[in-house]
């Protein structure tokens, strides 16, 4: 039986042939998006677009020359086009771009978040454009070079011509890309592999960041006189949304009827404008419960500094935080905290992924053990794409026809609203049973609900889906979450709060997730200097007399 025949090619060939294949194959998606931002309507716009290629081929030729030494090229070219064929899937399906948050989101994604997303079409993309390249690389035999000068001269000289044609092009063409780039500042996400590269230092940076010496704050809280005086005890559960965007919710005028259960009740509050701190669950989650405002955020601060939470705790209320998400972030690292996905109930679970209605399962005996102020946050799997469909039960799929697919760019607009619109059904239903469940222990405790969104989601608006947009670009979609507040008349009373104050400031005033942090401080009546009484959203409705 005759062997196949190795393909070969000298050294400098290699490195050419790799650098064309991920400069015009897995960097498709840049070129797309560059070239619908300039208009092909004059002779320089269209130089100016045709050098973009030519450029990015002399950009990655010069690094993949210092980079793809022998011994170590093949192993290097291979995991760049594995890696670049994964991006290039992510990034035309779900028209997202690749910085630290998205590179984090996939690093801190759990088993069946990642199954979430596998589907044919990306089984089929990913062998087209990476597995396939990657075995002709590792079938290839590189011829050796007669002589290590002979071999540093010709890498030398590859390098030189690169750069004399970036130099070259920069000359006539500088004025055009310095304002193209400032202008969308995005584009250098598309950038294949220099995003996963970048994003990956950056994460690596904060890791390293987060190593620091563990600063605790709020050491001299403890509960002041308007919560140790009152003949109940007070609890507050906080239902900690996923991917809910304040745009899909009936209670805040949306034209569908998404709430149907809450909106019979005439004691809930809802807020109408409020902003998220991130536009991922990795950076909101832990941004939110800490003292920094969304415009100081740090990531590495964060995760080396104690949170309100652990100031909670310290000021004797009991604490517990139930995840049926990806984790807590860090937050609940130190306070009691369940992950209920472990419980593995049959009829609410499936293949690693629960329904929140789980977040309740036994809650009731909980509650029935404590004889103190206590918060719980419950953190929903809530409307986390793409898998929509999976999470509401059949008897939540009002809105109809639906998008039972996690490919969901391949649906059509309606039947994804639709889907994405019954996931806030089920969530205004699961609410509903948290509010009965805190009615059912009045006897005994002030309680209160709040439910606040990490981020929201975008379902195709401008071609984009999903979240993770940077900031400073993301659509409203990603940044306006629901928020809202029941309230017992036993809390309310307790809290001396003004119901009519509370539903005004709730429709006129602008809040973010930066005031959680001392709204619960204030709830519970916690002295610390950490407290600021300008933060906490409720403070101006609370009666002076």
């Amino acid at each position: 039986m005759r062997k196949v025949a190795r393909l070969k090619c000298n050294d400098i060939l290699f490195v050419i042939a790799v650098t064309l294949f991920i400069t015009f194959v897995q960097n498709t998606r840049f070129f797309y998006r560059a070239w619908q931002i300039v208009e092909p309507d004059s002779l320089r716009n269209i130089i100016f677009s045709a050098s973009m290629p030519v450029l990015l081929f002399c950009c990655l030729n010069v690094i993949f020359s210092l980079l793809l030494l022998p011994y170590l090229r093949k192993p290097i070219a291979i995991i760049f086009i594995l890696v670049g064929a994964a991006v290039n899937y992510f990034m035309y399906s779900f028209n997202t771009v690749i910085d630290g948050n998205m590179t984090q989101n996939a690093l801190e994604t759990d088993l069946h978040e990642a199954l979430d997303l596998f589907s044919f079409k990306m089984v089929l993309w990913f062998t087209l454009i990476g597995i396939i390249p990657a075995i002709i690389v590792a079938w290839t035999k590189i011829t050796p070079s007669r002589s290590c000068w002979r071999f540093l001269w010709v890498r030398a000289a590859n390098i030189i011509i690169s750069l004399l044609v970036i130099v070259l092009i920069a000359l006539f063409f500088y004025k055009d890309y310095a304002p193209f780039f400032r202008n969308n500042k995005d584009m250098v996400k598309l950038l294949t592999p220099s995003n996963v590269i970048g994003s990956l230092v950056k994460n690596l940076s904060n890791y390293i960041d987060s190593r620091k010496p563990f600063e605790q704050i709020g050491l001299d809280a403890h509960k002041g006189p308007l919560i140790t005086q009152q003949p109940k005890k007070t609890l507050l559960v906080l239902v900690l949304g996923e991917t809910a965007r304040a745009e899909n919710f009936s209670l805040g005028g949306y034209s569908r009827n998404t709430n149907p259960q809450l909106s019979k009740r005439d004691d809930v509050t809802y807020f109408d404008n409020v902003s998220s701190c991130g536009t991922a669950t990795a950076v909101s989650v832990p941004c939110m419960f800490s003292n920094m405002p969304r415009k100081q955020y740090s990531e590495s601060t964060a995760k080396h500094t104690e949170n309100v939470m652990d100031i909670l705790a310290r000021a004797k209320v009991n604490v517990l935080w139930r995840d049926n998400d990806s984790g807590c972030k860090g937050v609940c690292n130190r306070v009691p905290n369940e992950d209920v996905t472990k419980l593995k109930l049959p009829e609410l679970c499936k293949d690693g992924a629960c329904l929140d209605d789980i977040l309740l399962y036994k809650l009731d005996d909980y509650i029935n053990t404590l004889d103190n102020d206590g918060i719980i946050v419950l953190h929903q799997m809530g409307s986390h794409g793409p898998s929509y469909h999976q999470r509401y039960p059949k008897e939540y799929r009002q809105f109809t026809p639906t998008c039972d697919t996690n490919d969901i760019q391949d649906c059509d607009v309606a039947s994804l609203r639709n889907t994405y619109d019954n996931t806030i059904v089920y969530t205004d239903a699961m609410l509903d049973k948290t509010i009965s469940l805190l009615q059912k222990h009045q006897d005994k405790f002030a309680t209160a609900m709040i439910y606040l969104s990490d981020h929201g989601e975008s379902l195709g608006e401008n071609g984009l889906y999903l979240h993770g947009t940077p900031y400073a670009i993301a659509p409203s979609q990603q940044t306006h979450v629901p928020m809202l507040m029941w309230t017992s008349a036993e809390y309310r009373q307790a809290q001396k709060l003004d119901e009519g104050c509370l539903a005004k400031e709730a429709k006129q005033n602008e809040f973010s997730q930066d005031n959680l942090f001392h709204s619960l401080l204030g709830i519970f009546n916690i002295q610390t200097t950490e407290y600021q009484s300008t933060l906490d959203m409720f403070q101006s409705c609370r009666k002076t007399s």
